[in-house]
């Protein structure tokens, strides 16, 4: 199976050298600034990746005030008080993205956080920050089956822009694991996931790289992205 000095070898190449390769790579949050994260955050970030799921990110980010507006800032609390009849109110606000089943969401999503903390005893932020990168597939799962609108890509995108170190399943990374072999079923599958973290562990553990900077370097050393 195909290693990382090759990978990094074909990305390097692909994008002019490993100057300009080190530019392009994320960086995660270390576990104990993830537990700073306030729970409305977590929230607020799992929101707009939803809105921002087959939709124009730039217009979500430019309506992005009037989400926190109407939404009290993602107060927990003040979300699980919110009745039926304010919440469908909200949906048609014209200061956000109308959207009544992924505003629904906001609430769910509330609700999935105050449930975490509560059986933890914890923030959520403790909660996401203890959850071993060695299984970032079991919290894409948890997210997807407690969560609302939270499967796919959309879980995992937050949890990166959240700055939890975890990979992406892109088209670029999907495309290179099944060239080589390490997925050969949908993308989604368990034993899909399975396969794509143990591949990721391995190259962790090889190259000392986080999964998110593997993850970037997968995706430049494959398909049309040529500097």
């Amino acid at each position: 199976m195909i290693g990382f000095d090759d990978i990094y070898a074909m990305a390097c190449e692909r994008k002019g050298g490993a100057a300009a390769l080190a530019e392009r790579l994320p960086t995660s949050l270390p576990a104990k600034r993830l537990r700073k994260i306030g729970d409305d955050r977590y929230l607020a970030e799992f929101t707009r990746k939803i809105f921002q799921s087959g939709f124009v990110w730039r217009v979500v980010d430019n309506k992005w005030d009037g989400f926190e507006e109407l939404f009290w800032g993602f107060d927990i609390e003040k979300l699980l008080m919110m009745p039926d009849d304010m919440l469908e109110r909200k949906a048609s606000d014209t200061r956000i993205i109308r959207n009544y089943r992924k505003v629904a969401a906001i609430r769910d999503n509330a609700l999935m956080i105050n449930d975490t903390t509560r059986r933890e005893n914890s923030s959520f932020g403790e909660f996401i920050a203890s959850w071993p990168s060695s299984d970032i597939v079991g919290l894409w799962m948890y997210l997807k089956k407690h969560g609302s609108r939270l499967g796919g890509n959309t879980g995992p995108y937050a949890l990166r822009a959240l700055g939890v170190d975890t990979f992406l399943l892109t088209r670029d990374v999907e495309g290179f694991l099944r060239l080589h072999g390490v997925i050969d079923s949908g993308i989604t599958s368990k034993r899909a996931l399975e396969a794509s973290q143990s591949f990721f562990n391995q190259l962790s553990q090889d190259s000392g790289y986080s999964l998110a900077q593997l993850s970037r370097l997968v995706s430049l050393s494959f398909g049309e992205n040529w500097a």
